[in-house]
């Protein structure tokens, strides 16, 4: 009995030094992760980076174009499509709200600022388009501003559409989704500022059901624009003294 008596003795301090020294390495390990001093990188290299809140929750995505995020909606992240390289915006309940996009090659290039109503489209962008469509060169830029229905969310429009698609009928797709426009459903576009395709310069308002109702400007001659329309789109004659 007494005989094992050193070998107890040996297991014991085996075990202290053992515990004392997973402690020392724990105690490291806690210090290199909280502690540590911030890395300083002078330059990254990556086709994605994801910003998290602290719970998980996607804020940020910056990303090439084809890592691209594609959305999220209603808490449902939206099937692959093709998006340009950029930033993506989430709100706090993981929604896309937003972003800036491009994309440029000869012939053609795009970018795009958007902020997105809650639960919605975007309701302001500034845009610029340029490209050669017809044998011609088409480049557009500015400022615009849409409408949306608080009802209509893009959440509930996206199932109409995909309920729509089903039926296979395109002519029944198509004309629901005008009816839908006309109504105001689908956010109609109400103001651009900046240059069109045809080289106009000005100010174009459109009412709530997106037709032209305003247009201030330059054409592309340097003449002045000022017209006004009814609600069918006809020019409206100026009268002198109002």
């Amino acid at each position: 009995m007494h005989a094992s008596q050193p070998n107890i003795t040996r297991q014991v301090r085996f075990l202290q030094v053992y515990s004392l020294a997973l402690t020392l390495i724990v105690a490291l390990m806690a210090w290199h992760v909280f502690f540590r001093p911030v890395t300083h990188v002078r330059e990254l290299n990556a086709e994605r980076i994801n910003i998290l809140e602290k719970d998980g929750t996607l804020r940020l995505v910056i990303s090439n174009r084809e890592r691209q995020h594609p959305g999220i909606v209603d808490g449902k992240t939206l099937p692959p499509r093709d998006r340009g390289a950029g930033f993506m915006f989430f709100n706090d309940e993981g929604d896309e709200c937003g972003g800036f996009v491009y994309s440029g090659e000869k012939g053609a290039s795009d970018m795009g600022f958007s902020l997105d109503q809650y639960a919605n489209d975007q309701i302001l962008q500034l845009q610029y388009g340029d490209e050669v469509r017809d044998g011609a060169h088409k480049r557009h830029y500015g400022l615009k501003m849409w409408d949306r229905n608080d009802e209509m969310t893009t959440g509930r429009l996206m199932k109409i559409i995909d309920s729509l698609k089903a039926l296979n009928d395109t002519a029944l797709i198509n004309t629901t989704i005008a009816r839908m426009r006309a109504e105001g459903l689908i956010g109609p576009e109400r103001l651009f500022v900046g240059k069109t395709d045809n080289r106009s310069v000005g100010l174009f308002l459109r009412d709530d059901r997106g037709r032209p109702r305003l247009t201030i400007g330059l054409d592309s001659l340097n003449n002045v624009i000022f017209n006004t329309y009814d609600s069918a789109g006809n020019a409206v004659p100026l009268r002198a003294g109002g």
